[in-house]
């Protein structure tokens, strides 16, 4: 039985799929008598398409638009950045003994897209997919580190903070002084702010443009653990750089 679909979707899909054949560019004539569509739904498909970015005009024709090679850059990034991080969080796994992922930023949450477990400890909450808000964890203050303090400020004064234990910051200015504190101690950390018993230290990786766009995570059940020169914080720091150089950040 086939699966139920959007009928207008299926034909913009359609219609992108078309275009990405012809790179030299499609007149409107053309996509209908391909479609089998009229005049007035394919140019309502244009219209729409165009106005998101996802097709641009050139002339009489249209071409696939930048949006489509912006998304597909960000899925080839997340691949790339997956591929290289993962020996090193391998590696990290086997030093520590502890749980490792790895998140990325979308919007106001983190998002994780990689964990490696380790036989010897406990199991974190997290999973690949799984989104926290960025104020309630310690991968989410790395990755709002290179933002200005006041694009913070303007960002998170429009949610509502969710207090999750105790222990979460439920105020703009707890969060804006935990990342201050972040970026002079180049590591940042989460003291039972998601779920209680579990602490992590998290370090930013960077792009070769010098862009913070993934953050590693290392989490414990010993309060020690976030506490000020632990040799282990250095390793995690150690192991971002290490990956960041990977993907072509000098410092």
């Amino acid at each position: 039985m086939a699966k139920a679909t959007l009928q207008t979707v299926d034909r913009a899909l359609q219609l992108l799929e078309i275009l990405a054949e012809h790179p030299r560019g499609m007149q409107p004539k053309e996509i209908e008598e391909i479609l089998e569509l009229n005049k007035v739904t394919v140019h309502r498909l244009l219209a729409t398409l165009e106005n998101r970015g996802f097709i641009e005009r050139m002339g009489n024709s249209y071409v696939i638009g930048l949006k489509i090679v912006e998304l597909s850059s960000m899925k080839l990034s997340n691949v790339e950045l997956k591929t290289e991080a993962s020996p090193y969080l391998r590696d990290l796994v086997n030093k520590l003994g502890l749980p490792v992922q790895m998140a990325i930023l979308e919007g106001n949450e983190a998002v994780f897209i990689d964990k490696i477990e380790s036989i010897h400890s406990f199991r974190m909450y997290s999973q690949i997919g799984k989104r926290i808000p960025v104020y309630a964890c310690g991968v989410g203050k790395i990755l709002l580190m290179q933002k200005r303090d006041e694009e913070i400020r303007e960002e998170m004064g429009k949610i509502q903070f969710e207090a999750f234990t105790s222990k979460t910051l439920t105020q703009v200015e707890e969060l804006v002084e935990a990342i201050k504190s972040a970026r002079k101690k180049g590591y940042a950390i989460d003291n039972e702010e998601h779920e209680l018993g579990i602490y992590c230290v998290a370090a930013p990786i960077y792009d070769y443009m010098g862009k913070i766009i993934a953050a590693i995570s290392v989490g414990d059940t010993n309060k020690q653990f976030v506490k000020a020169n632990n040799k282990q914080i250095e390793l995690i720091k150690q192991t971002a750089k290490e990956i960041s150089k990977r993907l072509g950040h000098l410092e």
